[in-house]
């Protein structure tokens, strides 16, 4: 495969400057290319999806410039998704629609991409910029560990928007120090996605006045199909806001699984060279792997489907009780620095929950754990973990994402001993 003219240009934004790279992808672009765009350490995977049956690599050029992208990876494993720079395109055309209804002009804004490139949620920033005219400026995500000198390094302009895509991690960063909010207060519209905003986050924000905009999307959907308006957030909504204007979106009556039907899905993914188009519902529904529900603050997101777990009959989705117990620790004071939920096999209970829990720096583990099992004492059977360990090394992803299959073996290795 990488012997043809149409073969996709393999690119690893993590290994160059990102700049340089954000430069290689648009020139490939240009020349009509597909780009491939790895992680670190996906080097291996993606040239495994790239290599694979004679003549597809044509078959994949009557889509046009685009980009192989990766999704999932934290359950059920990594895909690699084909997303024509056609419909890049068109999802910065809704995001653009979605400013316009807020009063502002997308091609004057400045677009502050902290992500991966080879994440679809930092390469749309990219797009968006481009796509409207407007600048799009890379900042080194180890500048937002570092609030004291990010005015410094990056200042924000007073007679321009000034938009910003975070996950929840970058965020609770900046939140956690009074330089970083004030820095914050000077953004427009601050997107926060890729992960579950948790309530302690979202009451810091609220207090300061931020103008946070949760937001949900997919690599299948080519990003953002969904975003609350800072004004709503601030009155105290919680979701992910209505659909976008090219976006439809349904639950499953079965699972609650979250539907999306736009012009922009992915045409499929890439396996040993070949592509395999998504699974699609009849009239065109693609099915996502989130469980969700519509009310006043348009989509909010229940959780994974493949972390939920049955316990004693009842659906339980870890995601929502980690958001109840951090926020509930956050209002006692204690010193909680991140909390992870996993299933167990119970032979009475089918699972049980159990937790693994990081204190902050220089507070006593046990007092903490002491302190979560007595909040967590008058929860329902199904919803209380049932065992507690402390684990120094628990941290989510650079996309702010829990690599649960990781924490599982973790917690095997554990209860091996």
């Amino acid at each position: 495969m990488a012997d043809s003219p149409w073969a996709p240009l393999l690119l690893d934004p993590a290994r160059a400057d990102p700049e340089l790279a954000a430069s290689r992808l648009e020139q490939a672009w240009g020349q009509q290319r597909l780009v491939a765009l790895a992680g670190p350490g996906q080097q291996g995977e993606l040239a495994q999806a790239l290599e694979g049956a004679p003549g597809e690599t044509e078959a994949l050029a009557r889509f046009g410039p685009g980009v192989v992208v990766g999704s999932g990876g934290s359950a059920g494993g990594r895909h690699w998704c084909l997303q024509p720079l056609t419909h890049l395109q068109a999802s910065a055309e809704a995001s653009a629609a979605w400013l316009v209804a807020l009063g502002l002009e997308p091609a004057a804004c400045l677009h502050l991409d902290p992500l991966p490139l080879h994440h679809v949620s930092g390469l749309l920033p990219l797009v968006r910029a481009r796509h409207w005219g407007g600048e799009w400026r890379w900042l080194a995500p180890s500048l937002l560990r570092r609030p004291a000198d990010l005015a410094q390094a990056c200042p924000l302009p007073r007679d321009r928007p000034v938009l910003l895509s975070l996950v929840p991690t970058q965020l609770a960063w900046l939140l956690a120090s009074p330089e970083g909010t004030a820095w914050l207060a000077g953004c427009t519209v601050i997107w926060v996605g890729g992960a579950g905003l948790p309530a302690p986050l979202a009451a810091a924000a609220r207090r300061a006045g931020l103008p946070l905009a949760p937001c949900y999307g997919a690599t299948e959907t080519a990003a953002m199909v969904c975003a609350l308006p800072p004004q709503r957030f601030l009155a105290g909504t919680a979701g992910c806001g209505e659909p976008l204007a090219d976006v439809e979106l349904r639950l499953d009556g079965a699972t609650g699984a979250v539907e999306v039907r736009c012009g922009r899905l992915s045409p499929g993914r890439l396996v040993a060279g070949r592509l395999q188009p998504l699974p699609l519902q009849p009239g065109g529904w693609w099915r996502s792997g989130d469980a969700g529900r519509l009310g006043s603050g348009g989509l909010e997101v229940l959780g994974r489907l493949d972390g939920a777990l049955l316990s004693g009959g009842e659906t339980v989705f870890p995601e929502r009780l980690e958001e109840r117990l951090q926020e509930q620790a956050a209002h006692a004071g204690a010193g909680l620095e991140a909390l992870l939920l996993l299933a167990r096999p119970d032979p009475q209970w089918g699972e049980h929950l159990v937790a693994l829990v990081r204190p902050r720096q220089a507070a006593d583990g046990s007092a903490l754990l002491g302190v979560l099992q007595a909040l967590t004492a008058t929860w329902p059977p199904a919803e209380r973990p049932r065992h507690w360990h402390l684990c120094p090394s628990l941290v989510p992803t650079a996309a702010g994402k829990w690599e649960r299959g990781r924490w599982q073996s973790w917690l095997d290795s554990l209860e091996a001993i």
